[in-house]
């Protein structure tokens, strides 16, 4: 089976060429990596170059950035996609957890288990609770690495065009096929917002949010609020 992992992202000069280094040993084993910048002022796209077999510039935001990474060339002759944030790391044999787990068909979508890495001694606990949830809602976020197949992405039309919430609203449309893959195995995220805004302050921030788009609030106006408080 072929793998294309798309990393969107925006002014991640300072750690890219680390996050795109350690994905080598996936390359070497035939996956493709596409890096979609979002408009980068800081170098991203020059660092990110000798790492990725794609480095390509779409319209700024999450989903529209995976989007348009799934549409490449490169990525329309693969068995199976994997959004994968800058900052989130893989483990060693993901693309081999991956394909077993899709081949039991009809699962054609899922994520990984999150670790958070980070000093503050709440994270871990914030780490279990996002598993738990995701495990009992079937909603998944990108921090936790969604991965699908080729099919299954094309026949759902891909990430919904918002700002915000693209994960959520992704994994809704996708537990109408089938619950999501839970994978056991961890990436490891980093803790920067939680530590920067605070963990208690982001997790009341992010409900806050879900539960507004949950009852029907414009993802427009959720990131305006989510930019504001970050």
């Amino acid at each position: 089976m072929r793998l294309a992992i798309i990393v969107p992202v925006l002014n991640e000069a300072a750690t890219i060429e680390a996050a795109l280094v350690r994905l080598a040993p996936l390359r070497e084993r035939g996956a493709r990596v596409i890096v979609v910048d979002g408009g980068s002022q800081d170098g991203t796209l020059v660092r990110a170059a000798p790492h990725a077999d794609r480095v390509m510039v779409a319209a700024r935001g999450r989903a529209l950035q995976m989007n348009a990474g799934a549409r490449d060339e490169l990525a329309q002759g693969v068995d199976v996609l994997l959004f994968l944030h800058a900052d989130t790391v893989l483990p060693p044999e993901a693309d081999r957890a991956i394909f077993r787990a899709v081949s039991n068909l009809p699962r054609c979508w899922g994520r990984f288990d999150v670790r958070i890495d980070g000093t503050d001694p709440w994270l871990p606990w914030v780490a279990r609770l996002m598993n738990l949830r995701s495990r009992l809602t079937g909603i998944c976020t990108g921090d936790q690495a969604i991965f699908v197949t080729r099919g299954a992405f094309s026949a759902l039309e891909g990430f919904a065009p918002i700002p915000l919430m693209e994960d959520i609203e992704f994994s809704r449309r996708a537990g109408s096929i089938t619950r999501p893959i839970a994978l056991r195995e961890k990436v490891i995220t980093s803790g920067r917002r939680w530590e920067r805004n605070g963990v208690w302050r982001t997790i009341w921030l992010m409900w806050k949010l879900r539960l507004a788009y949950f009852f029907g609030a414009d993802p427009a106006d959720l990131a305006r609020r989510y930019r504001d408080v970050r």
